[in-house]
């Protein structure tokens, strides 16, 4: 019983919701007759940015003529890395 009355308060809240300009909402809520509030979301902005990092780099040299030497080294690779910036109301 109870799920079925949130269910339809979720319901009857959507469907008193429309968007009137960028990031702008307009929302009725139910109280004696009908108010009507604006609400403003977030802007979010998602890019990436290309950051240079060292990875290992493992590999043989020659150390004799029947002997291969292990060698570790690093070499620079460039990574995407996600960015998020978000401007409140």
């Amino acid at each position: 019983m109870r799920t079925l009355v949130v269910a339809a308060a979720l319901a009857l809240s959507v469907a008193a919701c429309k968007k009137t300009g960028d990031n702008t909402y307009q929302v009725q809520t139910p109280t004696i007759g009908v108010d009507t509030h604006v609400v403003k979301t977030p802007e979010v902005n998602v890019g990436t940015k290309t950051d240079t990092i060292s990875t290992p780099v493992v590999g043989t040299k020659k150390d004799t003529v029947v002997i291969d030497k292990p060698v570790v080294g690093t070499k620079k690779t460039e990574v995407k890395v996600p960015t998020v910036t978000v401007k409140k109301p």
